[in-house]
C-alpha cells in the first residue's frame, strides 16, 4: 500500500450490518486509521463488537456521542428506518461534512427533507460482491458537494470494489436493476445450471461443483480479458457443436436476452416505486 487511506478527519458509520461490516473491513484494510472510525449501532453483531475492540474503534448506541464535524458520515441502515433515524443525526452533522448513503432506494431529495437543503449528501448503490472487495458501486452526489468531498466518498468507496459515477440520479434506478440485483441472477443461473446437470445424468455434487466454478471462471476470465462478452462466447462456439446447439436455445425467441430485459425492467420499475 502505497498511502494509508485519509478523509481527512472523523468517519461516522451509522449501522454495521453486512454491508456496513464489509465497508469498515476494507476501510481498515486499506490503512484507514481506526482512532478516527466511530460506529453507531444499537445492536452490533458480534462480529463487530470483536472487531472495534481489537482495532479500539469508538463503538456505541448513542448519538450524541458521535463527533459534530466528522468528515464523511456513511448510512448503512436499513432503507425503511432512514426516517427514524436521520433526525437524530442531523445534530451530529457539521458544516464540512459529507453524508454519503449507500441505502438503496433513498433518494437524495428524501434526504434533504430530513438534514436540510444545504447538506452536502452523495446516494451510491453499492452490491454484495464488496463484500469480498469486488463490488461495483455507482453514486451520484448533490450540488453541495465539493470536489474534495466527492474524492473522500470515491476513496472510501473503492475499498468495496469499482465506483462509476453519474451525473443523474435517475441513472440509480437502472443500476440498481443491474448491478444492484445482478449477483442474483448469477446465483440463479448457477442455480439452474446445477440443476441441469442433476437432469442430464450428473450426481449432484458433480453439478454443483462444475456450475459454481464454471460461473466464477468465466467471470473472472471475462473480468480479466478485457474482452467483450460476445466476443468470449464466440470463442467458446464451434460452428456445429455442443455449444451452438445450446445457444440455439438460449438465444432464441423468449430466450435468455428477453428474459433479463423483462426481468431488469421489472426491477427498475420496482426501484423507482421504492424511490417515490
Amino acid at each position: 500500500m502505497d498511502h494509508a487511506l485519509d478523509i481527512g478527519g472523523a468517519l461516522v458509520l451509522v449501522g454495521a450490518g453486512k454491508m456496513g461490516r464489509a465497508l469498515l473491513t476494507g476501510w481498515l484494510d486499506r490503512g484507514l486509521d481506526p482512532q478516527t472510525i466511530f460506529v453507531q449501532d444499537p445492536d452490533p453483531s458480534e462480529e463487530i463488537t470483536a472487531l472495534a475492540k481489537r482495532k479500539q474503534i469508538n463503538l456505541g448506541a448513542d448519538t450524541s456521542a458521535l463527533p459534530p464535524d466528522a468528515a464523511v458520515m456513511v448510512l448503512a441502515v436499513k432503507p425503511q428506518i432512514m426516517d427514524e433515524v436521520l433526525p437524530s443525526l442531523k445534530p451530529r452533522i457539521g458544516e464540512a461534512t459529507v453524508v454519503l448513503s449507500i441505502a438503496a432506494g433513498r433518494t437524495l431529495a428524501s434526504i434533504e427533507r430530513h438534514l436540510g437543503s444545504t447538506s452536502a449528501i452523495v446516494r451510491s448503490m453499492p452490491n454484495t460482491p464488496a463484500a469480498i472487495g469486488r463490488g461495483i458501486t455507482v453514486a451520484c452526489a448533490n450540488a453541495r458537494a465539493t470536489p474534495a468531498q466527492i474524492a473522500h466518498c470515491d476513496a472510501l468507496l473503492q475499498a468495496a470494489g469499482s465506483v462509476a459515477w453519474s451525473d443523474e440520479e435517475s441513472a440509480l434506478d437502472p443500476v440498481t436493476a443491474v448491478s444492484g440485483s445482478g449477483p442474483a441472477y448469477v446465483f440463479l443461473l448457477a442455480e439452474c445450471l446445477e440443476a441441469a446437470g442433476v437432469e442430464a445424468g450428473l450426481n449432484q455434487e458433480l453439478a454443483r461443483k462444475l456450475a459454481r466454478e464454471t460461473v466464477s471462471g468465466a467471470g473472472e476470465l471475462l473480468r480479466q480479458s478485457g474482452a467483450k462478452a460476445a466476443e468470449l462466447r464466440n470463442n467458446v462456439t464451434s460452428p456445429g457443436g455442443t455449444t451452438a446447439a445450446a445457444l440455439e436455445i438460449l438465444m432464441g425467441t423468449d430466450g435468455l436476452q428477453q428474459l433479463l430485459t423483462r426481468a431488469v425492467k421489472a426491477a427498475a420499475e420496482r426501484s423507482r416505486e421504492l424511490s417515490s
